[in-house]
C-alpha cells in the first residue's frame, strides 16, 4: 500500500514535518498557506464572515429546482477540504464525485416518483410521504443506505482481494511467535523493527477477555449471548479494519459511521437469531458497534501514523509504543469528556447535542430488534452497484464513499483534484510539472494544517463562552455569494502559487 494510494492526510502531515526540518524555502510557502487557510477557515467558523456551504438554493430557480425536482447543488468552501482534494488527486476525486452525483442527481430526484407504499417497502422504518421531503432528508432516509450497502460490499470485495495479504501477515505473525523468520545473524533493520508479536497477541487476548467479561457481567448476563457478542466483535473488527485502512489510504476519510451502521445491522440480525431482543438486545448491539467503531477509528489513525513514519524513516516499534500509550491515556480521559458534555448540554431534550450519527444508529437498531425489517433492498442496490463497478475495474470503495459522504464535501475534492492535474500538466517539461505539483502539495498541506489548527482555536473560543458568530448574516444569501467569491480567490491562489516554480532548464 506504500505507493498505490495517495494517503492525503499522511502526505500533508509529512510535508509539514519535512518542511519544518528543512526550513528556508520549503517552510515559507507552507507557513504562508497555513496562515491563509487558517485565517480563511477561522473567519468562517468563528465570525460567520461568509457561509460555510454555498447552495443552489441561493437563487430562485435553485429553490424551485430543489423543491420540485429534488435537485440541489452544494459546495463546502473550506480551505482544508480543498487542500485534501488536491492531495487525493483527480482520479479518485472524480470517482468519488461521480458516485455522489449518481445519488444526488439521479437517485434522489427519482425516489419521490415512487409511491408511498414502495417507499415504505424500500425503508420499512420510514412513515410519511416521500414526495414531501426535501432532498437532504431523501438522502438520509433512503439514498444514504445505498451508500452503506456499497461500502459494505466494497469492503467485502476488498477483504477477498486482500486475503492473500491478510494470510501472509497472519503467517508472519505466527512464524515470529514460533521464533522463525528471523535472519541468521538475528539482526532486523531499524525501520522494520516492530513490537514483538507475542506482546501484541497477549494484549489482543487480554482485551477480548476484558470485553467478554464486560458483556457478560455488565450487559447481557447470558453466557451464550456474551460469546456471540465477542465473536461478532472479533471477526468484524479484524476484517473491517482492512476496509478502514484502504479508505484512509484513498481519500483520508474513514467511513467509520457507514461501517459501524453495517456492524449494527449484522450484530442485530445475529443477536436476534440467538434470542436476544428488546432493550437488552439494543444495548448489546450498540456496545458491539461502539467497540468495532473504536477499532476502526484506531486502525485509520494508526495506518496514517505508520505511513508518515515510513516516509520520514522512523522506527515502527517506537511509533507503536507511543501509539498504545496515547490510546490508554485517551481511553482514560474520553469518558470524563463525554460526562462533562452530557452534564453541560445533554444528549436529549431542548438545547441538547444533536448527535445525528447516534440517532441514525438508533433508527437502524430499533426496527431490527422490534421485528421490523431493515432497508435490505437499499443495501442490496448499493451492493449490486459495487459488484458491477468491480467487474468494470472501477474502485468500488471510492465510488461508494461518494454515495455515502454528503455532496458538499465531495465537490471540493474534485476541484482540488482538478487543480492538482492542471498545475502538473501545463508544461512539456516533466520535471517542471512535478516541481509545480510538489509545490501545490506543500500549499495544500498548509491549508489542511492551518484549517485544523484554527478549528481548534475556534472551538476553544466557543467553549470559553464567547460566541462571536453572526448566524443571521452567515445564513443569508449575501454570505453565500461572498463565500463563492472567496472560494474562487482561494482556488486562484493555489493555482498561482503552485505555478510559481522557476524552470531550471532555462538559463
Amino acid at each position: 500500500m506504500h505507493g498505490k494510494y495517495p494517503f492525503p492526510e499522511a502526505t500533508a502531515t509529512t510535508q509539514v514535518l519535512i518542511s519544518g526540518e528543512k526550513g528556508g524555502n520549503q517552510a515559507k510557502p507552507l507557513i504562508m498557506a497555513g496562515l491563509i487557510g487558517g485565517i480563511y477557515d477561522f473567519i468562517v467558523s468563528t465570525f460567520g464572515g461568509w457561509a460555510e456551504v454555498f447552495t443552489s438554493r441561493v437563487t430562485t430557480a435553485g429553490t424551485i429546482l430543489a423543491n420540485r425536482a429534488k435537485i440541489v447543488f452544494k459546495l463546502n468552501v473550506g480551505a482544508a477540504v480543498l487542500g485534501l482534494g488536491y492531495i487525493v488527486g483527480l482520479k479518485y476525486a472524480a470517482i468519488i464525485t461521480i458516485g455522489s452525483a449518481l445519488v444526488w442527481f439521479v437517485i434522489v430526484p427519482l425516489l419521490p416518483l415512487a409511491s408511498d407504499a414502495l417507499a415504505t417497502t424500500l425503508n420499512p422504518a420510514f412513515a410519511g410521504s416521500i414526495a414531501a421531503l426535501p432532498p437532504e432528508e431523501i438522502f438520509s432516509e433512503f439514498a444514504r443506505h445505498i451508500g452503506i450497502g456499497g461500502i459494505a460490499m466494497a469492503g467485502i470485495i476488498g477483504i477477498i482481494n486482500s486475503w492473500d495479504i491478510i494470510k501472509g501477515a497472519v503467517g508472519l505473525a505466527a512464524n515470529e511467535m514460533r521464533g522463525k523468520g528471523v535472519k541468521a545473524d538475528g539482526k532486523i533493520k531499524r525501520t522494520e523493527l516492530d513490537i514483538p508479536m507475542k506482546i501484541i497477541s497477549i494484549g489482543t487476548i487480554v482485551t477480548l477477555i476484558a470485553t467478554f467479561v464486560f458483556f457478560y457481567f455488565g450487559v447481557v448476563h447470558n453466557l451464550l449471548h456474551a460469546v456471540v457478542a465477542i465473536l461478532i466483535v472479533a471477526v468484524i473488527a479484524f476484517l473491517f479494519t482492512t476496509v478502514a485502512a484502504n479508505a484512509i489510504a484513498i481519500v483520508g476519510t474513514n467511513p467509520v459511521s457507514g461501517m459501524t451502521l453495517m456492524t449494527l445491522i449484522l450484530a442485530s440480525v445475529i443477536l436476534v437469531a440467538a434470542g436476544l431482543k428488546g432493550t437488552s438486545g439494543m444495548v448489546a448491539a450498540m456496545l458491539i458497534g461502539g467497540v468495532v467503531c473504536t477499532a476502526l477509528s484506531m486502525a485509520g489513525g494508526f495506518i496514517t501514523d505508520l505511513k508518515i513514519g515510513y516516509w520520514i524513516g522512523s522506527t515502527p516499534k517506537k511509533q507503536e509504543t507511543w501509539k498504545f500509550l496515547g490510546t490508554l491515556v485517551s481511553a482514560a480521559t474520553v469518558g470524563g469528556v463525554i460526562m462533562i458534555l452530557n452534564k453541560t448540554y445533554g444528549f436529549t431534550g431542548e438545547g441538547a447535542l444533536v448527535a445525528p450519527q447516534a440517532n441514525a444508529m438508533a433508527a437502524v437498531i430499533d426496527p431490527l430488534m422490534s421485528g421490523t425489517r431493515a432497508p435490505w433492498i437499499l443495501y442490496g442496490i448499493g451492493a449490486l452497484i459495487a459488484i458491477v463497478l468491480t467487474i468494470f475495474k472501477i474502485p468500488a470503495l471510492a465510488f461508494a464513499l461518494g454515495m455515502f459522504i454528503p455532496f458538499e464535501l465531495n465537490i471540493p475534492l474534485l476541484i482540488g483534484g482538478f487543480i492538482s492535474w492542471y498545475v502538473s500538466s501545463r508544461s512539456n517539461n516533466q520535471a517542471l510539472n512535478m516541481a509545480r505539483k510538489e509545490k501545490g502539495t506543500l500549499l495544500a498541506s498548509g491549508f489542511i494544517a492551518g484549517g485544523a489548527l484554527m478549528g481548534v482555536v475556534s472551538a476553544a473560543i466557543k467553549f470559553a463562552g464567547a460566541d462571536l458568530r453572526n448566524d443571521v448574516w452567515a445564513e443569508s444569501a449575501g454570505a453565500q455569494w461572498l463565500a463563492l467569491g472567496m472560494y474562487i480567490l482561494l482556488c486562484g491562489y493555489l493555482v498561482w502559487d503552485s505555478m510559481r516554480v522557476p524552470n531550471q532548464s532555462r538559463s
